[in-house]
Formats: C-alpha cells, sequence, structure tokens
C-alpha cells in the first residue's frame, strides 16, 4: 500500500515518526500539500510534493492537520481523485502517539499509571473569547472545567460568567497575552485559596486535555505533580515553531530576558531548544503548588519580555506573548523534568 500523508508540519512529522517506528510494513513515502509555499522541501528525509503533481490514485492518504481544516482538505482530495483517506482526529492521533511514547518509554502516559480510590478535588478553567465559534457539542465538556472569558476588559459581549477581568488581572492585555490572561488571574485569584482544590489547569477555547475520572484518580494516588499533552515534533528543532508564529526580534527579547533572570539554567535550556518536542497551547492540570512556582517563573520573564520587545508589547496586538508562552512551558517542564513527576494524555479538539 502507498501511503502519504497530507501534511507537511508537526502533526504530520509526528504521526510519520510513529508509523515508522511501529508499523514498517507500511512505509510512509511522503507529504502531500497544497502548495510548496512556506512548507519545507523535504520532512524526516521524505520529499513534500504538491497534491497537483500527485498522480497515484491508489495511495491511502493520511490528513494530519488541525481538524478544522479537515473538510476542505477532503473536498480537495476528492475533486483530485483521491477518495482512499483517513482523518487523524485528535483521538486518532493520540491514541497513535501515547503508543509510539510507550514504546519509546518517555513522556510517560497517564493511562499507564494505576487507578486509586480516591478522587482530589480538581478545578480546571476553559479560556473563552467572545468570538469563538459556538462548541457543537457543549455537553461533553467535563465538570470540573469552568468557563472563563478572556479578554472580557476589551469588550462588553459576554460570554461566560466567570471572567479574566476580575480580582488582580492583565484582561486588558489578552490581545499578547491570549488566553494567558486566564492563566494569570488563576494564579492571581485562586490558587492562593486555603480552601481551594488539590489540581488546577488550564483548557483552551476548544482544545481539552484527555482526561477521565479514572485518570483524575489516577493522579492523586500516584502523586502525578502536572499532566501535560503529548507533545509534538518539529524539525530540526522547537525553534521550527518560532519561526512561524514569532517574529526573530520577539524571540532574542525572550532568550535575553532567559539570561538575564535565569542566567544558572542557560545550559540546561540551551539543550531544550535545541531538540524537537514541543507543548503545544499553554494547556496543563498541576499541583497547586506546582502552577503556582510555574507561574511566578513564567510571568516574572513575560513581563521582561514585553519591557524588551520592539515595539513594545503593550504598543502591539499580535499575540506574541501567547505564542512565546507555549516556548516557555516547554522549557521549563522539559528542563524541569527529573525535578516534577509529570504525566501525559492526548489532545480533544472540539469542533
Amino acid at each position: 500500500m502507498n501511503l502519504m500523508i497530507y501534511g507537511a508540519k508537526s502533526l504530520a512529522l509526528g504521526i510519520c515518526r510513529a508509523l515508522q517506528a511501529l508499523y514498517p510494513q507500511h512505509p510512509v513515502k511522503g507529504f502531500l500539500v497544497s502548495s510548496k509555499e512556506k512548507n519545507p522541501l523535504q520532512l524526516a528525509g521524505l520529499p513534500v510534493l504538491e497534491l497537483e503533481s500527485y498522480h497515484l490514485k491508489t495511495t491511502h492518504i493520511l490528513i494530519a492537520t488541525p481538524e478544522d481544516l479537515h473538510s476542505e482538505i477532503v473536498k480537495k482530495l476528492e475533486q483530485n481523485g483521491f477518495f482512499q483517506y483517513t482523518c487523524m482526529d485528535s483521538k486518532r492521533e493520540a491514541a497513535l502517539m501515547e503508543q509510539y511514547y510507550r514504546r519509546r518509554g518517555d513522556f510517560l502516559s497517564i493511562h499507564d499509571f494505576p487507578v486509586g480510590r480516591e478522587k482530589p478535588r480538581i478545578q480546571v478553567y476553559l479560556a473563552k473569547f467572545h468570538r469563538d465559534r459556538v462548541l457543537k457539542d457543549n455537553k461533553s465538556i467535563p465538570d470540573f472545567a469552568v468557563p472563563i472569558q478572556v479578554g472580557a476588559d476589551l469588550t462588553t459581549e459576554r460570554v461566560a460568567v466567570l471572567t479574566d477581568n476580575t480580582g488582580e488581572n492583565i484582561s486588558s492585555r489578552n490581545v499578547n497575552y491570549c488566553e494567558l490572561t486566564a492563566l494569570y488571574w488563576i494564579w492571581k485569584n485562586q490558587l492562593c485559596r486555603q480552601d481551594g482544590a488539590e489540581y488546577y489547569g488550564l483548557y483552551q477555547y476548544r482544545r481539552f486535555l484527555d482526561l477521565e475520572e479514572e485518570d483524575i484518580r489516577r493522579m492523586k494516588a500516584n502523586q502525578v505533580d502536572v499532566v501535560l499533552s503529548f507533545p509534538t515534533m518539529h524539525e530540526p528543532d522547537i525553534r521550527e515553531h518560532h519561526t512561524r508564529y514569532v517574529k526573530e526580534s520577539d524571540w532574542e527579547a525572550m532568550l535575553q530576558a532567559l539570561w538575564e533572570l535565569e542566567p544558572e539554567a542557560q545550559k540546561a535550556y540551551e539543550e531544550v531548544l535545541a531538540q524537537p518536542y514541543f507543548y503545544n497551547y499553554n494547556m496543563l492540570v498541576a499541583r497547586r503548588q506546582v502552577l503556582a512556582d510555574y507561574c511566578e517563573w513564567l510571568f516574572s520573564l513575560l513581563e521582561r519580555v514585553e519591557a524588551l520587545s520592539e515595539p513594545k508589547g503593550w504598543e502591539r496586538r499580535d499575540r506574541y506573548i501567547g505564542y512565546l508562552g507555549e516556548n516557555l512551558m516547554t522549557l521549563y517542564f522539559l528542563a524541569n523534568r527529573n525535578k516534577w513527576k509529570i504525566a501525559h494524555t492526548g489532545r480533544q479538539m472540539k469542533i
């Protein structure tokens, strides 16, 4: 069977690596894209080809892009005579990557921990924005995920009862911080509560961590410090992510902030930045103190980045702080992977 992957970014790379390791009897021949513009010529040592130039109709195609693009890609494939395809939705992708990382013995899955009897108190906040599309399936949102409207200071429209412009907040800076204004609100207004939950977390917009009740009991029984999504892969390293989303001057501002505030960790950080694994979307669930420590570290760095960036962060509206937050979350938890007990799970994408 001829197997091609539609897409040439991080999702496609991860699926390719997993298939090569788990199913060598079904080799991937290459990647298909609608246009080579802004795509690599090769990925994982395989060619990246434009769909219009590929004519082997017996090929089975795995669609490895964000799910909101799948319907348009399916239409394009069928228009070009390709009817053998599989949409690698978030559930399929998560199952494949879990199997892959289990084989490798790293990025441990929460599903591999023993289930305990006691369920910890958990409070996760789901960032919502007033311009988001309404979810078709609100019933699938877990009970412990409370919607919080981000950027509430910038609009009179309300999409959640809870808003990020109460208490101590940075709601007005949402145009740069994105869902991180919700994380800041959690840090300043919830983690300090003595009667609070044992675990706190953040989901965003239409993305969730795949955590069932048994998994939550696993967290407490096995003293898990933080649950993150299985990392995506980038080639040659995670700097590929920032070249797509962050200006080089902003990246340099982040590095300068790191070297100023964390000089003793420079070697560890350089090692993390030179590897391929990346935690997307600023999503996590963590013990209260672990999350507080992370927020203290993160927001002090981001405040310095704003001061160093040109133009200054408060003069802009381009979400760059949110993207840098993903890089810093990757940096923090991979650099501290021997300090914290970290478990992983899949990402769910709600349509």
